[in-house]
């Protein structure tokens, strides 16, 4: 029987998430050890043998969930999603088919179970991320694989190794996360590349099993593209095994994403705050929270959600830069979240001096440069607004009598006093209530 896109139940699935808008991914396990990156077995060919021992020094006693989830929650985000398995095969979760877990680390502990309870505690919702890779699994491509740590090591070439094998393994842990843990909102696999594409992961036959063991849980589209690619979904074709949501890594697309015949679709930008996403000791180029409060805006601007991520520490804890631009990021939110949750574009041009959300009758004006004179609203009717306010202290703003633009009469422009400072220098919000078009 061919498959069928049901779009109504499609878009009850995705109603929360394109509400939400904001999220903190986790990247943490084993890596976090020799704090290189996520990445260090494959970027520096570590064989098991050097690596394994790690496990042996995994006891985060400083890790507490409740701690991550409200940072994530005073920061303003809605969701959260965690690393269960990465590429190195090392599992956060009590896995049947694997010795290699956290639960038989010093540690002794399940901490994809710590964290749903934390997440659903704090009323986040809760994803996790499952690698389709794994590094450590005997079946899994070694020599000549395009990421394996040992891909140019002849000595592990791919004799004896059952592809097939590895794909049972690889279903039966999705089949544990999907049956052990209660209800799911989100899962996250990562990612597609060369060969590995598709139904070379049985992704119908896992898709299928994840859509009945999870019926409400949304999925990226991972299965069939890597951060590139849109997925056959975007192309009007969708597989049995779709995303439901686009996934650019390290990049806000230059426009919002639409389909083959023109739909907006639903998407997701995944930055990391510094240069890696796993924690990296050496790595201190982390971006401003200015600079990220204004990237969230322009995704919602544009349709889509925000995942920033954190990687914690060796000792489970967010690094201290991190958790200072959650709490600035806070501020911010918890006075102008309001332009932020369930807003998408506002069917306006980019004005110069900022970005424009909206949700329903209420246009949101960011206002990130100020301008000499009166603000110009590009693109909105006079008469349609019924009233200004600055969103973040809920202060009157008037629209603009001044002699100055007499010369553009078909512009309306707001007047934001004698003051050239704005008062927010990360982006002044102005909320604009819209009669309704006659």
């Amino acid at each position: 029987m061919s498959f069928v896109f049901d779009r109504a139940a499609y878009e009850r699935r995705v109603a929360w998430y394109t509400q939400a808008r904001f999220g903190l991914f986790l990247h943490w396990g084993l890596y976090a050890i020799p704090a290189r990156g996520e990445w260090v077995r494959s970027v520096e060919r570590i064989p098991n043998r050097d690596y394994d021992p790690y496990m042996a020094q995994f006891d985060p006693r400083h890790c507490d969930m409740r701690a991550w989830m409200a940072a994530a929650k005073g920061a303003g985000m809605k969701y959260a999603v965690l690393t269960a398995k990465h590429h190195d095969g090392f599992c956060l979760f009590d896995s049947a088919y694997t010795d290699f877990k956290s639960t038989n680390a010093p540690a002794g502990r399940d901490f994809v179970r710590e964290f749903l309870d934390a997440a659903r505690e704090a009323g986040l919702r809760a994803g996790l991320y499952f690698s389709l890779i794994d590094w450590r699994h005997p079946d899994f491509p070694h020599y000549g694989d395009e990421n394996h740590p040992m891909r140019d090591d002849p000595a592990y070439g791919n004799e004896g190794r059952d592809f097939s094998r590895y794909l049972d393994y690889m279903h039966a842990q999705v089949r544990e996360l999907c049956s052990n843990y209660g209800k799911l909102d989100l899962l996250w696999f990562d990612f597609s590349y060369g060969g590995l594409r598709g139904e070379a992961w049985r992704a119908s036959e896992l898709v299928e099993m994840v859509r009945a063991l999870q019926p409400g849980v949304i999925i990226d589209n991972r299965l069939e593209v890597s951060g590139q690619g849109f997925g056959s979904l975007a192309a009007c074709a969708p597989t049995p095994y779709h995303g439901d949501f686009v996934s650019p890594e390290q990049i806000v697309p230059p426009a919002g994403l639409r389909d083959a015949q023109g739909r907006p679709l639903v998407w997701e930008s995944c930055v990391t705050m510094n240069n890696h996403w796993g924690y990296c000791a050496q790595d201190h180029l982390y971006k401003p929270a200015p600079m990220l409060v204004r990237k969230l805006v322009e995704c919602v601007s544009k349709g889509g959600n925000l995942l920033l991520n954190v990687g914690p520490d060796a000792q489970g804890r967010f690094p201290d830069r991190a958790l200072a631009i959650l709490e600035e990021m806070g501020r911010w939110m918890d006075r102008n979240g309001e332009s932020v949750y369930g807003c998408g574009p506002a069917g306006l041009d980019k004005p110069e001096f900022g970005r424009y959300t909206r949700r329903g009758d209420r246009l949101y004006v960011h206002i990130l440069e100020n301008t000499v004179g009166p603000l110009p609203l590009f693109g909105v009717d006079r008469d349609r607004i019924a009233s200004i306010r600055r969103l973040a202290d809920g202060s009157e703003v008037k629209l603009s009598t001044s002699w100055v633009h007499s010369d553009y009469p078909g512009l309306a422009f707001a007047d934001l006093g004698p003051d050239p400072v704005l008062p927010d220098p990360i982006d002044t919000v102005l909320e604009i209530h819209l009669r309704s078009e006659e």
